[in-house]
């Protein structure tokens, strides 16, 4: 499998896309710098430009590179990242207006799976929006890509099925979850507590 990384981790820095599992669907990852690799990721997916795509690292400390979280924010990614959640957090910079629609937040996913943080180890941050045709259902199966998406991945890691219900997406400044996943009940709970 180590192998698969490396290749993966070339692709990546050489702007191509990567289908990689996560603890909730799989993911397509692309250099999330790159705006031409950020470009691939939206025309593979037939995704509209008007819908932000998060990125992922492999830990908190690797975030702050990339956003600037408040002291709530970063408390709340403490607690809960790794895991099946994605941050809005301020970002940086150097984080392109392509990813996060011209808006000034941009969605930060730590995913809690063996392979995607071997990956992101080598490469950060990537892409991290389901490995699928907008409109069509989240994969949780490599056998069952879309074929658009595996024509323009150049490399695939497979990582067995992986459970299938999407990350909770929340705005802890607003304490808004904007789409319920894993672990909502627990993030609602820690949102009115704090």
């Amino acid at each position: 499998m180590t192998d698969d990384i490396e290749r993966a981790t070339a692709a990546i820095h050489e702007g191509e896309l990567v289908v990689y599992p996560t603890e909730t669907v799989y993911g397509l990852g692309a250099d999330a710098l790159d705006e031409t690799a950020v470009e691939r990721v939206f025309a593979a997916k037939d995704r509209s430009h008007e819908k932000p795509i998060s990125l992922a690292v492999p830990d908190v400390s690797s975030a702050l590179a990339y956003v600037h979280p408040s002291p709530r924010e970063r408390r709340f990614m403490e607690a809960f990242l790794p895991g099946p959640v994605t941050v809005l957090c301020e970002k940086d910079e150097r984080v392109p207006d392509l990813l996060t629609a011209g808006r000034d937040r941009v969605g930060v996913r730590i995913p809690d799976h063996e392979l995607a943080l071997a990956l992101l180890e080598r490469v950060a941050p990537v892409t991290a929006t389901s490995a699928n045709v907008s409109g069509r259902p989240s994969v949780t199966r490599v056998a069952d890509l879309d074929e658009e998406i595996e024509r323009a991945a150049a490399v695939v890691l497979d990582g067995g099925e992986t459970p299938g219900t999407g990350s909770t997406v929340v705005d802890v400044e607003t304490g808004t979850v904007h789409r319920r996943g894993t672990n909502a009940d627990e993030i609602e709970a820690w949102l009115a507590e704090h």
